[in-house]
């Protein structure tokens, strides 16, 4: 079990959770008309799908780690998963400095072309709940795979009450990987359940107002 927790814990790392929720909504089927629902991520070309994840791959999982990985070289951080509550300050505002940057990148490309709104409003919602978490984690460790597992939850749930059709099994997926997530650092012992039934409040609440009213 502790094996498969951390190959868990691995897998769903905060850092991918965006790719998986781009990926997700991307290449769903989606009955959607075009000129009824522009924002219907499933009707980009595969090119602009392309596109949009390895922009994301950039700055929401090589950019960050890297960061991350000269701040252990720097002793900055003890071990990438940074285990103690003090260290965990400078990383998440080095992740809502990247997210804050890609979603001015979008904004200033949206003025030139017509680009679905949850482009936008996921980094949007990533500089929020970093900002959330900047402040709880004064206070408690909030556990941020639970966050990030949050924010797949909060971002397939807004995108789907955006649409007429959709497809049930999204939602029911986020909450299966979620509960995973969540059970696996619990069982790592490297968070309490307040922390991470927090975390997850936090990134499912910020995401969805965010994705839903943006």
């Amino acid at each position: 079990m502790k094996t498969l927790s951390e190959v868990i814990s691995w897998v769903f790392m905060p850092l991918l959770m965006p790719i998986y929720a781009l990926a997700l909504v991307m290449f769903t089927p989606s009955n959607q008309d075009y000129f009824f629902n522009v924002d219907c991520l499933y009707l980009l070309p595969f090119e602009a799908k392309s596109a949009l994840l390895y922009m994301f791959g950039i700055f929401c999982v090589i950019a960050p780690g890297i960061s991350f990985l000269m701040l252990k070289r720097r002793n900055v951080i003890s071990s990438i998963e940074m285990e103690t509550q003090k260290e965990r300050s400078i990383p998440i505002i080095i992740m809502l400095v990247y997210c804050l940057v890609l979603f001015i990148l979008f904004i200033a490309k949206a003025n030139h072309s017509l680009i679905p709104k949850f482009v936008y409003s996921l980094p949007l919602s990533g500089v929020g709940v970093t900002l959330v978490f900047f402040f709880l984690n004064r206070w408690k460790k909030v556990s941020i795979h639970s966050g990030a597992a949050g924010i797949l939850t909060g971002f397939v749930l807004a995108y789907i009450l955006l649409h007429v059709e959709y497809e049930l099994w999204m939602f029911t997926a986020t909450i299966l990987v979620s509960g995973v997530v969540m059970s696996a650092r619990l069982y790592l012992e490297k968070h309490t359940l307040f922390e991470i039934l927090l975390g997850w409040s936090v990134g499912t609440l910020v995401t969805f107002l965010v994705n839903f009213y943006y």
